[in-house]
This record gives C-alpha cells, structure tokens and sequence, in this order.
C-alpha cells in the first residue's frame, strides 16, 4: 500500500477538486522558535499557501479551520521533550514520489500534501450520500467538512507516532507501521475522543471498498490490510470504555463479536504500551502527570489481563 515508507496509502487516488483560500504563507507556530541550548524541540505546523494549488484550498481550508495538526503539535509541545524541532508542512512541495502524509526517515519532517487532503475529501463526500450514518456518530456532525477534519486528525496522528518513534528511537516489537497505527488511537482516544476513530474507520471502510480485490502487493505491504486496520480501530476504541462502546459499535455490527472480548486487553496494553515508552521522555512540565497516567494505564493493564484470563476458557469453548 505504500511506496513510500512512513506515510499513508499510496493506492489511495479517489478524485480531486476544490476551490478557495487565498494564497500567500501562513506559520502556525505552536512553541518556541526552534532549539536553543538546552531548550527542548518543538514541533511547528507550517501552511505554505503559495504552494497550494486552487482545486486542493476548500480542503486545506477545512484542515486550517479545525486546527486538528496544530491540536496534535500542541499536545507533544506540552508533553513530550523532543531532541529537535519538528516541521509539519501542509505544501505541495514534497519529495519526489510523496503523493500523501508521510514522515521522513529523521521523524524531523512531517509533509501534508494538499492533493492527500482534497482526496480525502472527495471521499467523504461521497459517503455523507451514501454511507447510512452510524448512531455513535452525531447527526448534525456527519458532513463532509467535519469527518475530513477529524479523519485527517488521526491520519495525523499515525503521522506524529511514526515522527516520534524516529526522534525518540523508541524500541518496536513489531512492524513500525502497526505501532503508528497505534500512537494515532492512543492520542485520539486518550486526548479528543471518539470521533477521529470513527471517522477515520468510516474513510478506510470507503478506501478498501474502492480497492477491491487484493493484490500480491497490497498483502505484502508493511502496512495492515485496509479493512483489517478499520478493525484494529474500532477494537481500540471499544476496549477503552467497553460499558460506553459495546453497543453501538458491536451490538450494532461495526465491530464482530467475536473480536470484541479481546478489545479492552488490547486497549490497555497500547495504552500502557505508548505511556511507558514516553516516560522517558516527558518533559519537565508534565511529567507528574504523564507519570500518573503510566501508573493507571499499568493497574488497568494488570486488571484487563485478570479478566481476560478469567473469561478465557468459556470464550473458547463457545467457539
């Protein structure tokens, strides 16, 4: 799905149009200009509109309205002490070959390109006609504007978990993009809520039916299978709260029963996953409370294990 490695999936191509914002460059700094000697990095969301093309600015401008990059940057700013300055450009110029979000290899760069943007958009405006809304979903939020903004915050969010594993040399005990796809839910979930989760389950559910059948290189990817990542989505979400989610995610068949006994385990192990390799490096400012939430998410891990422990044999013996 990707030909280059990092970014989102390079066989996503649904359409493209657009039209407004006026052009120029626009620096949303969300921190302090750059290093210093002893200052941490920060992380600074760039909009560079001369290199917005005219039929990319209605998305660009739904991403610059809803300020779900610079919400991201701010929340590492806050609690991450990064080792250099990180620049995420939404522009069209990119390396050549990058055709959607990717980071680069230094996790020091983050490009947004504005076509990736209007793509998405296209997309989801076909499914605000066609896609019958999901319960959990508010009504009057299930429009083309608010699921791109939202969908886009966690595509960010894989983004921002791949750029932090290359500055801070985190450890993977599996493939990268997995873990990516991880920090998107841990951050999303932990810090907004569930709707970048539903809305970007929503946007990858209209990716895989556009694919169709699956190719030798879609199934050789380093990324999941698209309709397998829409799944590992939802798992996450509904084991974060499974009294708040259970419902309207499994009993209304979004997510398969037999999937669902295994989410909370797996929500609290991310959740303590992403907390524990972090602790190192929280910043002075927040690790009290960075420090508080590891704690927590390691009791919950210890209690979802318990219980799945105590629940595994009658699971298996109804299969």
């Amino acid at each position: 799905m990707l030909s280059t490695r990092g970014g989102y999936s390079a066989r996503f191509r649904i359409a493209f149009a657009g039209a407004l914002l006026a052009a120029g460059f626009t620096v949303v700094s969300c921190g302090s200009d750059g290093n210093k000697a002893g200052a941490n990095g920060k992380v600074t969301v760039v909009y560079e509109d001369d290199a917005i093309k005219p039929e990319d600015r209605q998305a660009v401008s739904v991403i610059r309205k809803s300020r779900v990059l610079e919400e991201a940057a701010d929340w590492v700013n806050r609690s991450v002490a990064l080792p250099h300055d990180m620049d995420v450009k939404v522009t069209g110029k990119v390396p050549r070959g990058v055709t959607d979000a990717v980071t680069q290899p230094d996790g020091r760069t983050i490009f947004v390109p504005p076509p990736f943007l209007t793509q998405i958009k296209d997309a989801l405006d076909h499914v605000v006609k066609t896609v019958e809304r999901p319960a959990l979903f508010p009504a009057d939020e299930f429009n083309a504007d608010n699921l791109t903004a939202l969908s886009t915050q966690f595509i960010f969010g894989h983004e921002m978990g791949h750029a932090l594993q290359r500055q801070l040399l985190l450890a993977n005990l599996g493939l990268e993009e997995d873990a990516a796809d991880g920090f998107a839910s841990f951050y999303t979930v932990n810090e907004v809520g569930p709707g970048p989760t539903l809305a970007a389950s929503i946007l990858f559910d209209e990716i895989a039916r556009k694919e169709g059948k699956m190719t030798l290189e879609g199934l050789a990817s380093d990324h999941p299978v698209t309709q397998q990542r829409v799944f590992n989505f939802l798992c996450y979400l509904e084991g974060s709260d499974p009294k708040k989610y259970y419902g309207p995610l499994v009993g209304a068949g979004y997510l398969p029963k037999t999937r669902a006994p295994l989410c909370p385990q797996a929500w609290a192990m991310l959740d303590h996953g992403w907390w524990t390799q972090l602790q190192p490096h929280f910043s002075s400012a927040f690790k009290d409370e960075g420090d508080e939430n590891q704690k927590n998410a390691h009791d919950q891990l210890i209690a979802e294990t318990k219980a799945f422990a105590e629940q595994l044999d009658k699971l298996r013996s109804g299969q």
